[in-house]
């Protein structure tokens, strides 16, 4: 079993990990035990996570999920795969214009 999780640091910003306890690695976080992006941005809470069979698959979309921006990752806590289907960089400054 493995995990994926985005946590919504306090200053606004998102760090995105994998586990195989969330629960566990929430808390480390929150302690200051995670990672050092996290520690000086304390407190963090859970904005999304996915649970997956294999450690390693949850690995493969943290990974994935890293390299996403702030607002993609922003959509797709808000409406999942669904909601960033499609996006691209065009697409991303597009709906920042507004048009």
């Amino acid at each position: 079993m493995g995990y994926v999780y985005i946590l919504r640091c306090a200053d606004g910003t998102f760090y995105v990990g994998s586990t195989r306890d969330l629960a566990l690695r929430v808390d480390q976080h929150n302690a200051g035990f995670g990672s050092a992006y996290t520690r000086r941005r304390l407190p963090v809470t859970l904005a999304w996570s996915g649970e997956y069979e294999r450690i390693d698959e949850a690995f493969r979309w943290e990974k994935r999920i890293q390299g996403w921006s702030h607002d993609k990752r922003e959509a797709f806590i808000a409406g999942g795969l669904e909601a960033v289907s499609g996006w691209s960089k065009a697409e991303r400054v597009r709906r920042r214009a507004g048009d």
